[in-house]
């Protein structure tokens, strides 16, 4: 049994609570070390890698989903737990005046954040999937997209209005409202939704070693494991750098590069709106807007080595990534569903090489900017990154082109290949 469009809809929200919390550490809290309490920059971004780290953890919390019977628990104790891991980090902030106590609690916080991020992301993927119909998968994929981004800025923006004028009391007032209200969505988006989609499947294995076993030897779910490395790590690799290729390469100020960022988002935003509605209504498939996507990516990264105009390369990049994100996360839930008794388990594995790539993402962009400026001009050093993500989405354009099946509503991955 599946849901009706409102409750899917309503389901998302959920993802805009994970989004909301998810933001803070990343923002209001990276700000706060480095300016407010004069830390290096390199703390949150050694923290924020942890955050991803502990998320190869996603396989056991979709395994636990499979076997304990139900999403909805592990959904609710995940954002608790993101709670609590903010709630620590912000008192940290705020309270605690011996660097080496303030340490040790947000290492321990950042590593519940991104325990809590996977256990609850996993399991809302999972439940999504086994929620909408082949032929929503698309536009449900669009709308948890849109609702995690959503819900990031509305979480951002309310927080920064909450705070003003900022002080350390009205910090540990603010947090810990913004995680109960994230808390509460939660339990909306969930509230009786497993009730009415019937019992979670008996799981196909109860051990997790055997679990991932049969999860690693099916050739369609390693391959596509492969995928989704493989694209997420292009898909990541300028995240870090974009602005400051703004700024050193083209010199534009602050404010700009930040319109940029903007302007690449929003162009990311209306290809994954375009690509849910196209997809819903039959015009195009999965594996095509994900080749696309990828293609157009490469595109916008090419232009920008080669020092074309920054502006409409970047928006044509973003909107390559708003079509890729759509076809790749659609087919993740497809691939993830065709396997009664494993979702959870398939879901994780796919969560966890998501996880990675992007922390190893980031490292690798900016150990190659800091290291290739050693020698060359910033217009070479950032060009060398721009095409080695160009020249990775073209490969992961490659992949999608014999992973993805094209035909609906038929299994998008043929074993063997």
């Amino acid at each position: 049994m599946t849901l009706g469009w409102g409750g899917l809809i309503r389901l998302c929200l959920a993802n805009a609570a994970i989004g909301g919390l998810a933001a803070l550490p990343v923002n209001l809290f990276n700000r706060l070390m480095v300016v407010e309490l004069a830390w290096p920059a390199i703390l949150p971004g050694v923290l924020v890698a942890l955050h991803y780290g502990v998320q190869v953890t996603r396989p056991f919390w979709g395994h636990r989903s499979d076997t304990r019977g139900g999403r909805t628990p592990f959904i609710l104790a995940g954002i608790a737990l993101v709670g609590l891991g903010l709630v620590a980090s912000a008192w940290a902030i705020a309270w605690i005046s011996n660097p080496a106590l303030a340490l040790a609690v947000w290492i321990v916080a950042y590593a519940a954040i991104g325990l809590g991020i996977g256990a609850a992301g996993t399991s809302f993927l999972t439940l999504l999937a086994s929620a909408a119909s082949d032929r929503q998968k698309g536009a449900m994929a669009t709308l948890a997209w849109l609702m995690l981004i959503f819900g990031a800025i509305v979480a951002s923006i309310g927080t920064g209005i909450a705070l003003e004028p900022y002080s350390p009391d009205r910090l540990m007032v603010v947090v810990p409202c913004v995680a109960f209200i994230c808390f509460l969505v939660s339990v909306v988006a969930t509230f009786g939704v497993e009730r009415r989609l019937g019992p979670v499947p008996p799981a196909a294995q109860e051990n997790l070693g055997a679990a991932l076993r049969d999860t690693w030897d099916d050739p369609a779910a390693r391959a596509f494991t492969g995928f989704v490395f493989l694209s997420i790590l292009a898909f990541y690799l300028s995240e870090l750098i974009l602005e400051p290729f703004a700024g050193h390469v083209h010199g534009l100020p602050p404010e700009d590069s930040t319109k940029l960022s903007g302007a690449k988002d929003g162009a990311a935003l209306l290809g994954m709106i375009a690509t849910g509605v196209l997809s819903y209504l039959h015009l195009g498939s999965l594996r095509a807007w994900a080749m696309i996507g990828c293609g157009l990516s490469a595109l916008g990264l090419a232009g920008l080595a080669a020092g074309l105009p920054i502006v409409p390369l970047t928006v044509v990049f973003g909107l390559g990534n708003g079509l890729f994100v759509v076809g790749a996360v659609g087919s993740m839930m497809r691939i993830a569903a065709q396997q009664t008794g494993a979702t959870g388990t398939r879901m994780g594995v796919f969560g966890a090489a998501q996880a990675i790539a992007a922390g190893v993402a980031g490292l690798i962009a900016t150990g190659m900017v800091d290291l290739a400026r050693l020698a060359l001009p910033s217009e070479a050093a950032y060009g060398l990154v721009f095409i080695l993500e160009a020249l990775l989405f073209l490969a992961a354009a490659w992949m999608a082109a014999r992973l993805l099946d094209g035909r609906r509503p038929n299994p998008i991955l043929q074993p063997g290949e």
